[in-house]
């Protein structure tokens, strides 16, 4: 109760008492790493202390299992990973041509374990679906984020910007307020970061975006809604350029 009472009237005081700074500009934009303490930066880059990359060993158990009726597992079709899934991460979510819509990594994994596996889809936050989905993205670190640019996709971003300037819920308050307007402070005594998704899956092995929804007192969406994953492929733009770090740790 205390936390929400701090949210609250934290916020309350950026709506009220601090004008819009507007998007940051690329030169100013920096990941969540450096938005840590030195040691918390330390247990990120060393793989046997951060905790992420026990989802990621999970998951590379899971990449090698047989399941569905199909009986295939994911290196049945895509063989060593390393190889195969090296940059996919950094290019979702993307255009999916059958739905005629985007879908997010945790999506497309789901999907191919219906198309090809023909196995029941995965539920959002489980513990498999996230090792899969970090292992999946471990594949890409150190590599640059470079969005789908398909044309189809530039409507569903634009909807995402919208949603993330948009102010909603009973504070009044949208995306940018916090991470445009606000970056480099505290809120509740955590770092309010640029919203530039470096390392998701993060420990702690989640998607943050609903929990900043809750947080904003507005009605949220299910997991993999449509207006989550356009803002999933908004915010992946914002952060074009920079490197994947999956699996970080939270701030």
């Amino acid at each position: 109760m205390r936390f929400f009472v701090t949210i609250f009237f934290t916020a309350v005081l950026i709506a009220a008492g601090i004008a819009a700074a507007g998007e940051i500009p690329l030169n100013e934009r920096r990941s969540g790493y450096t938005f840590m303490a030195p040691d918390t930066q330390a247990i990120q880059d060393d793989d046997t202390a951060n905790p992420g990359m026990l989802w990621v060993l999970d998951g590379e158990s899971l990449w090698k299992k047989k399941a569905g009726t199909a009986n295939k597992s994911c290196a049945d079709c895509h063989n060593d990973a390393s190889t195969s899934m090296k940059g996919v991460a950094a290019r979702y979510p993307a255009f999916d041509m059958t739905l005629g819509r985007p879908v997010n990594l945790e999506q497309r994994i789901n999907l191919c374990r219906a198309r090809h596996q023909e196995a029941s889809p995965l539920a959002y936050e489980s513990r498999d679906l996230l090792a899969l989905t970090a292992f999946v993205a471990e594949q890409s670190r150190k590599m640059a984020i470079t969005p789908d640019t398909t044309a189809e996709l530039q409507p569903f971003v634009a909807n995402g910007r919208d949603f993330f300037m948009k102010r909603q819920g009973q504070l009044n308050l949208g995306c940018t307020n916090c991470h445009d307007d606000n970056w480099d402070k505290h809120l509740a005594g955590s770092a309010v970061t640029q919203a530039l998704p470096t390392g998701y899956p993060i420990y702690r092995l989640e998607r943050r975006l609903r929990n900043c929804i809750t947080g904003m007192r507005a009605q949220n969406y299910d997991y993999g809604a449509p207006e989550l994953v356009e803002l999933e492929l908004y915010l992946m733009s914002r952060a074009a350029g920079m490197k994947i770090e999956t699996p970080a740790v939270r701030p």
